[in-house]
């Protein structure tokens, strides 16, 4: 068996092999166990950039609404589609979601300053949206 160290592909796929044929004693438990909670991370990034793109778009809407545009319009409706995907994805990750908007918002506020060329104080601090609101729910 190929060792995590030295060739990650193939580890993942004698590990896979390993799992299905129920050789559980050829498997490095630890490797396994860092890659599963790699997953769980993965997964809480992607929705929070999802978040942050949606938060992001939803400021610049309110706060420049003279330069509302359709790209603007289009980029809201995307994310809240990814959002709702990855929650029906892993519903667990709901009951972080307003940890995971938190962290989200506090780069959508620098990044909706950077692209309206608007002060960072013009935007909120705390997220003036709860999960639900942010949603169009």
């Amino acid at each position: 068996m190929r060792t995590y160290e030295t060739d990650f592909a193939g580890w993942a796929e004698d590990t896979a092999r390993a799992v299905h044929e129920g050789r559980f004693e050829e498997i490095d438990r630890t490797a396994l166990a860092d890659e599963l909670e790699g997953l769980s991370s993965s997964e809480r990034h992607r929705l929070r950039s999802a978040l942050c793109l949606l938060a992001m778009h939803l400021l610049k809407v309110r706060y420049q609404p003279e330069k509302r545009s359709r790209s603007w319009d289009a980029s809201i409706r995307v994310q809240r589609a990814n959002v709702n995907d990855f929650l029906e994805e892993s519903p667990s990750l709901r009951t972080r979601l307003p940890e995971l908007l938190g962290k989200a918002y506090a780069q959508a506020r620098i990044d909706a300053a950077a692209e309206t060329g608007l002060d960072i104080d013009t935007f909120p601090e705390a997220c003036p949206w709860t999960p639900v609101e942010l949603m169009g729910c």
